[in-house]
């Protein structure tokens, strides 16, 4: 065994480790900070304080999963078992990048953000997850037509989850 301590402190290039994440709400509450935000690569982090007004939308990048192209339906049924009738079809899928909360609207008295057949161009906002009481809005990373909403508003989400069956444009 090794001798030399073990550094466990978070680091930025393992966000959105949740230790990381307590790390820095932390120093938020010891510096009395109203808000920390943290970037590296491809993740961001922003911790504000409730302050009693809701707190601001923060863009998230959602994971997108695109399905294996079909093959021949007697190949199909002859190597796999029939799939539940449940299961989405096959495309191209918008995943949620973290656990929380799925929101089709910013507000229960407003519109959702997009509908079945909504033309969605990049960067336009798809839907909000609540995540530790932020709440992240996540963007179209590339034009398409929404053909499928897969979880109902106000459902709890799991990581990877598929949100969304679109066609790319």
């Amino acid at each position: 065994m090794s001798s030399e301590p073990r550094d466990s402190s978070p680091r930025p290039d393992s966000l959105p480790d949740l230790r990381y994440v307590r790390e820095l709400a932390k120093v938020l509450r010891q510096n009395d900070l109203d808000e920390i935000e943290i970037e590296s690569g491809e993740h961001r982090v922003l911790l504000r304080r409730n302050t009693g007004l809701e707190a601001a939308p923060v863009a998230a990048r959602p994971v997108v999963y695109e399905a294996p192209a079909a093959v021949p339906a007697a190949v199909a049924a002859a190597a796999a078992p029939a799939a539940p009738a449940t299961a989405p079809a096959a495309g191209t899928f918008i995943t949620s990048p973290f656990v929380g909360t799925f929101y089709r609207s910013a507000g229960p008295d407003t519109p959702s953000f997009v509908e079945v057949g909504t033309t969605v161009q990049r960067n336009q906002t798809l839907c909000i997850v609540e995540a530790m009481k932020l709440f992240n809005e996540l963007e179209a990373e590339f034009p398409c037509v929404i053909e499928e909403i897969l979880l109902e508003n106000a459902k709890p989400v799991e990581y990877g989850a598929k949100l969304f069956r679109v066609r790319k444009l």
